[in-house]
């Protein structure tokens, strides 16, 4: 019973962390190393992740500077920028490669805030879906004389609270998210 509670806290906590990896990847008009992170270099045969392959750095409030250890895929890591979604044209000048983000547009603003608020509300579905397992757990314990009839309301009851904590704090992340891309 504790244990199903414990692994359901894990769980909906794993969801929030994954919802603070999403929105790292946001732009919000800083220059921000993780917006990075989903690209991969195609490198000697193997897609690598950028910052396992060059140093990244923000030299300026918008200015990010990828500084490759091998040269030799200085171009490699330009394409891989280049055909991905975060609509930034790199900048090569055969040593580092320079990123410079744009100020948003208030149209691009509103945008961003949909999709974060799309996010948000998917962790939100995630951390319910795993509220409805736990309690389909519960209810078979009830069934196989596991535990009592009070102790499965008082579990629903401690589920439904945490669920509502997660809940919340998702809500949280998104509202603060929100702010941070609206703030010019």
């Amino acid at each position: 019973m504790k244990e199903q509670i414990k692994t359901m806290e894990g769980k909906m906590n794993k969801s929030l962390n994954s919802l603070s990896k999403e929105f790292a990847a946001v732009r919000a008009g800083r220059a921000n190393p993780a917006v990075l992170d989903k690209i991969v270099v195609d490198y000697y045969g193997a897609p690598t992740p950028i910052n396992q392959m060059a140093a990244i750095s923000v030299s300026e409030a918008r200015i990010l500077v990828i500084q490759p250890w091998d040269k030799s895929a200085l171009k490699l890591i330009e394409k891989a920028v280049q055909a991905s979604d975060i609509g930034i044209n790199p900048t090569n000048d055969g040593n580092v490669i320079r990123l410079a983000f744009p100020q948003l547009t208030e149209d691009r603003r509103k945008e961003l805030c949909k999709t974060v608020k799309k996010l948000g509300e998917e962790c939100k579905v995630a951390i319910r879906s795993i509220r409805r397992d736990t309690m389909e757990k519960l209810k078979a314990m009830k069934k196989n004389s596991e535990i009592t009839e009070d102790d499965l309301k008082d579990c629903e009851k401690k589920v439904q609270e945490i669920t509502d904590k997660f809940c919340a704090e998702a809500d949280t992340s998104v509202a603060n998210k929100e702010k941070e891309i609206m703030t010019v």
